[in-house]
């Protein structure tokens, strides 16, 4: 455990990271008892999100190349997750969208992974969960979200 005197940015980065890493990875196998990878789940939260973004715009995102997305992408829409779709202002265009199961996959995954932590966090006294609800504010700044 990290002393009062020792809470340096390296301290804490030493102490935090294993920790984050072990949690990512507890909640990664929920997401994988469902049948979908982690990739594939954030590929699906990302059309979500932004309905009709195309494959270069997503692979953008994610910061891979368009080829190295397009078979991840056609897994999803084989699967019915999702599906490509052509716009109607602009013929060249297909943009991605969820479909009804790709929507309801996200939300039994989401249930999952929330059922999961929350198991987890009833093991703790009223004390640590004040703590993780404090510390909450701090973690969204380190990923560049606000509050």
């Amino acid at each position: 455990m990290i002393s009062e005197a020792t809470h340096t940015p390296e301290a804490v980065a030493d102490e935090l990271r294993p920790v984050l890493l072990r949690l990512a990875r507890e909640l990664r196998k929920e997401t994988e008892q469902v049948g979908i990878t982690a990739r594939q789940t954030t590929l699906l939260w990302l059309v979500k999100r932004s309905p009709g973004l195309s494959l270069a715009e997503l692979a953008a995102e994610e910061g891979i190349s368009p080829p190295a997305l397009s078979g991840s992408v056609d897994r999803l829409e084989r699967a019915g997750l999702l599906t490509r779709v052509r716009s109607t202002e602009d013929r060249r265009r297909v943009g991605l969208e969820l479909t009804e199961e790709g929507t309801k996959l996200l939300r039994r995954i989401r249930a999952r992974r929330t059922m999961w932590l929350t198991g987890r966090l009833a093991e703790l006294d009223a004390s640590e969960l004040d703590a993780l609800v404090v510390a909450t504010p701090a973690l969204r700044k380190l990923l560049g979200e606000s509050g």
